[in-house]
């Protein structure tokens, strides 16, 4: 028996650009939801991020806006602003990025919409959140990664901050907008009525840092970088072997007995300065060097089956490249091919898996297609829109703009 995917029939108004709500949406499309990404006639700003740039689009966009289909509406022509209400009354969900207020200054704020289509869950991602006193800031990874005080926390110990290696308060936020759309779907359930969420890169970071900022509350010294160390468990960091770098994390007193067993120390174990992890933070300068001339003795690959026969979890600090052709992620089909390769879903479920669909629009690519669908109209209607500039379609084979 075919088993629907868990969000099939969910329908998406996709207002999103850039990286916080596309990847919102494309989480919600690997699991069946049907996203109608909204462009203006420039489009989304991801489509010029690059180079690199496959067959005219930019790889960036490619990845991201899988799964969707895309329409292209003059947001600033009232028609088209018309025709969008049309549509969202039509959907289950509306997500978009802007900065806050943007979408009231179009006439597609929540209150307006909400009137019409009082069973439309809201979902509005920004840098910090429809309130407070930098509400209309703007707002970037970069930027977000420094208000939110996790490049204060991420370096080396005498280097200057640097910025996580991806757009990780972006990506954060996008799932937070995804687990709250789907709160809110379920709340509909019982209630019948959809809700607003407000979902800020700020709080999502916050959020996610709590291990970090509880550390902070409870003692009251501020963290500082401390490269790839940890500041409440010991050993646990990457240590330079004879050929290449390898990470190791021992978070129990068992793990610490049998990694001291890997690496042919065993004396360290019951070590009156090192017995217990407690011991092992406080005598951390005396017990770092130690193990960082003990790995200095074989090469990463030695090492790595010395402690994975010792269950001891570690793993080489990998680039890409082996990464993608990793046999496990080969497994766990996280690069699949549609027809590019792309990341593949991370969730796994039994009944209902996810999987890529199709590959990411051109600019406006299924316009006709979706408002003949969504809205009924003929061939002649979506032709007079297209003539007037109220509508955008571009041929698939036209590419991209690739500057």
């Amino acid at each position: 028996m075919t088993v629907a995917a868990p969000l099939s029939g969910v329908r998406v108004l996709d207002f999103s650009h850039a990286l916080a709500g596309p990847y919102c949406t494309l989480l919600l499309a690997d699991y069946g939801a049907s996203i109608y990404k909204l462009e203006s006639r420039d489009g989304d700003m991801g489509r010029g991020w690059g180079p690199p740039f496959q067959d005219g689009f930019a790889s960036y966009f490619l990845g991201l806006n899988r799964g969707k289909r895309g329409i292209s509406v003059d947001l600033k022509n009232p028609e088209g602003v018309e025709l969008c209400l049309r549509l969202i009354d039509r959907m289950d969900v509306l997500i978009e990025n802007f900065r806050p207020g943007s979408m009231d200054r179009l006439g597609l704020g929540y209150s307006h919409v909400y009137q019409t289509n009082p069973r439309l869950v809201y979902c509005s991602i920004s840098g910090y959140g429809q309130d407070g006193p930098s509400r209309d800031e703007a707002a970037m990874d970069l930027v977000m990664q420094a208000s939110s005080g996790l490049m204060s926390i991420t370096g080396t110990k005498d280097g200057e901050p640097v910025r996580c290696g991806y757009g990780i308060t972006d990506v954060t936020a996008g799932m937070f907008a995804v687990i709250g759309i789907l709160l809110a779907l379920r709340a509909r359930e019982q209630t019948g009525k959809g809700q607003y969420n407000d979902v800020s890169m700020l709080d999502s970071m916050i959020s996610t840092m709590s291990s970090n900022y509880m550390s902070y509350l409870g003692s009251g010294v501020v963290p500082k970088p401390m490269g790839t160390e940890f500041p409440t468990v010991v050993p646990y960091r990457a240590y330079q072997t004879k050929d290449r770098m390898i990470a190791i994390a021992v978070g129990s007193e068992k793990l610490w007995s049998a990694f001291c067993q890997a690496i042919e120390r065993p004396e360290l174990a019951p070590h009156s300065d090192f017995a217990t992890n407690a011991l092992r933070i406080t005598n951390r300068a005396r017990l770092e060097p130690l193990l960082e001339s003990v790995f200095l003795g074989r090469t990463g690959s030695e090492w790595l089956d010395r402690l994975h026969a010792a269950g001891i979890p570690a793993s080489l600090v990998r680039n890409f490249e082996e990464v993608v052709h990793d046999p496990q992620a080969e497994v766990r089909n996280m690069f699949p091919q549609i027809p590019h390769k792309v990341t593949g879903p991370p969730i796994k479920l039994s009944d209902t898996p996810g999987m890529p669909g199709l590959p990411a629009p051109a600019l406006g690519q299924h316009t006709e297609a979706v408002l003949q669908e969504i809205l009924g109209l003929d061939q002649a209607e979506v032709r007079n829109l297209q003539e007037r500039g109220i509508v955008f379609q571009r041929d698939l084979h036209a590419g991209h703009q690739s500057n």
